[in-house]
């Protein structure tokens, strides 16, 4: 598949800055993929649009204060943006800007950088726990007043670089109305990183670690229907759908593209996608290539907000 399938305008004001005065007044988008319907609802409406004996499974990583504002030797700018711990001793991988400028032994702080790992990438060695901020991304632009609203109302397992922004929509009233699960997926470097490959076939997705309980992917599994919110919650689902013996812990590199076979992922709930992302790409693979792309235009037509704090999409 191309990559330029994945490319489409959006205007920038409909990128949203900041979250709704209340997580469920946002907006959703609701597809039908058997009889091509189109709803526009809010979600607090969820309950409503969900079959009977739908499960719900959510992704309850917490995101860390993982971005680092440091200075270089000699004085100059520096950022940290902590990815995962990789090894003892405070041993992370993370990105490290500006990076031409950065050399394995530099000090930044609290941060020894210590060997690159390309594309911005560094091991690096952290001392204590700095004071980090909230790492939200690039285009966000506006200041957030209050961190938690980048975190899902559920989140408990510390560990993402960034939010499953499906699950901002919750609320503690909401998920009371619905049958609930838990997975965890600490979000990583692909969040950030576009897919430059003219192919997707061309693109290597990094892994990223997951946790699955062995009592509630037994529920998951012999539910008669799941809604996996968020593309993560979907990673996880298909990775341990397609293993003989499911390993309960451990490093996911699925990537789901158009023609993949979801074998336990029944619906899926979704906020709108930067292009080029594989973010789009496991949305096609759910809904259909041409279908997301109508959906896209009918969203960017009907003023949908876009991206982390925006709206949300239900395909059914």
């Amino acid at each position: 598949m191309e990559t330029s399938a994945l490319e489409y305008e959006l205007p920038p004001e409909l990128i949203a800055q900041r979250p709704v005065t209340r997580r469920d007044e946002s907006r959703l988008l609701v597809y039908d993929r058997a009889s091509g319907d189109v709803r526009h609802r809010h979600f607090s409406d969820l309950p409503a649009e969900l079959l009977p004996a739908e499960l719900v499974v959510v992704n309850d990583t917490r995101v860390i204060p993982a971005r680092l504002r440091l200075q270089r030797p000699g004085g100059g700018d520096a950022e940290v943006l902590l990815l995962e711990q990789i090894g003892p001793d405070g041993v992370w991988e993370g990105l490290a800007r500006p990076s031409r400028r950065l050399r394995a032994g530099q000090r930044l702080g609290p941060v020894e950088l210590l060997e690159p790992l390309g594309e911005g990438r560094w091991r690096l060695r952290l001392d204590g726990d700095p004071p980090g901020e909230t790492p939200l991304p690039p285009y966000i632009t506006a200041t957030l007043d209050d961190p938690e609203r980048y975190q899902t109302v559920y989140a408990r397992a510390a560990g993402s670089a960034a939010a499953p922004t499906a699950g901002l929509h919750f609320t503690p009233e909401l998920l009371e109305a619905l049958d609930v699960e838990r997975v965890t997926l600490h979000v990583g470097l692909d969040t950030f990183r576009p897919v430059d490959a003219e192919t997707l076939e061309e693109h290597a997705i990094h892994t990223e670690r997951y946790l699955v309980e062995a009592a509630a992917w037994e529920r998951i599994r012999t539910a008669e229907r799941v809604l996996a919110v968020g593309t993560t919650t979907a990673r996880v689902l298909e990775t341990l759908a397609r293993a003989t013996r499911p390993s309960y812990q451990g490093r996911t590199g699925l990537f789901i593209t158009p023609g993949f076979e979801f074998r336990r992922v029944d619906s899926l709930l979704t906020n709108f996608h930067l292009p080029r992302s594989t973010l789009l790409a496991l949305v096609m693979a759910f809904a259909g290539i041409e279908e997301t792309r109508r959906l896209y235009e009918l969203a960017i037509e009907e003023r949908y907000r876009f991206y982390s704090f925006g709206d949300a999409m239900l395909i059914r």
